[in-house]
């Protein structure tokens, strides 16, 4: 990992990452960007949501609903994507939050490392 840059890490993220969603999840999002700060990488997924859940989430029981499920789906991937990002980065996820925006269709993850990732690129 050493002799890549900053930006190649960040791009082998996102791509991984939709790849998982699209194996995973049945579907990818339409932007994917991931940023290595100090100790974290933070994903943003944009364009998650399809036309149907948008609908649902016009009422306040759907759109509940739809995060729950869309968020149980990916912490049920949880090992898969430490391990993705394990294999890219050569570090340990300590921890893993994400949300969802039901009203722009966009998700954040943050991976929690065992280090600082940021600091090997110095």
């Amino acid at each position: 990992m050493m002799n890549k840059s900053k930006g190649t890490i960040e791009s082998e993220i996102s791509k991984a990452l939709t790849h998982w969603e699209k194996d995973y999840l049945g579907r990818g999002s339409l932007i994917v960007k991931s940023d290595i700060l100090r100790d974290m990488i933070i994903v943003t997924l944009r364009g998650i949501l399809t036309p149907a859940e948008y609908s649902l989430c016009k009422e306040k029981e759907g759109l509940l609903s739809i995060k729950r499920i869309r968020t149980s789906l990916v912490e049920s991937g949880i090992e898969h994507l430490k391990e993705i990002i394990l294999n890219i980065t050569g570090e340990e996820v300590v921890s893993f939050h994400t949300d969802l925006s039901t009203r722009t269709g966009e998700r954040i993850i943050v991976f929690r490392m065992s280090s600082d990732l940021s600091r090997k690129f110095s």
